[in-house]
């Protein structure tokens, strides 16, 4: 590896990988060298021009792809995946399991919960009202609960909760909370069917998706 720089009061795991270029540990504007700790479990694959800054907390199994862009004291569970290009803001929680995909955006004070997955080029928003004198006073991104699926390209709005093994079609533009195992398309999306009533178009299995009984 070349080029690489790791800040003080890191702490990474056995059997990591890291690419060229790597920084680990930059320390936020208001933080100087070292003042937060920052712990990347074992087995990590952090490739080529990622950058993590101060303060996350990494769990086991960990891996980026490149150009990743990683704020500061965030909470990232194990056997976590994070595509190339993808940037994630400061104060989120990513629970175990987590997959995201290429290009995407995820803002300050998100939760991504267990297994959830989002696409390529997925956009969470986190700001009402951008230009707002008091913005920051209520910024709060979207909740996606535990195995949700948000197709590619898809946009979702600050404050609203994505249930557990939801759909979210591809390009859709959420405004609101969506229900538990059913599936929202369009702008804005709406809810047009259960997850357990969504057929293989290939006919290689009865059901596409796993889901609970209702």
């Amino acid at each position: 590896m070349k080029n690489v720089k790791i800040y003080k009061n890191v702490t990474i795991g056995k059997n990591t990988e890291i690419g060229d270029f790597v920084i680990i540990g930059v320390p936020p504007r208001d933080k100087k060298n070292g003042d937060l700790k920052t712990v990347i479990g074992n087995n990590a694959i952090i490739r080529s021009h990622s950058v993590i800054y101060a303060g996350n907390v990494i769990g086991n199994n960990f891996q980026t792809g490149h150009s990743v862009n990683i704020r500061e004291e965030n909470k990232i569970g194990d056997n976590v995946s994070i595509g190339t290009h993808s940037v994630i803001e400061h104060h989120l929680i990513i629970e175990d399991g987590v997959r995201i995909h290429s290009n995407v955006f995820v803002p300050e004070y998100s939760t991504l919960k267990k297994e959830c997955w989002l696409g390529p080029n997925v956009v969470l928003t986190n700001a009402l009202h951008p230009k707002c004198p008091r913005v920051k006073e209520c910024l709060k991104g979207p909740t996606i609960e535990q195995k949700a699926v948000i197709g590619a390209n898809a946009t979702l709005l600050p404050d609203i909760t994505i249930g557990k093994k939801c759909l979210i079609g591809a390009g859709s533009v959420v405004t609101s909370d969506c229900k538990d195992n059913s599936v929202y398309i369009g702008n804005p999306a709406k809810y047009i069917m259960k997850i357990k009533d969504i057929k293989c178009r290939y006919g290689l299995m009865k059901k596409p998706y796993e889901v609970n009984d209702e």
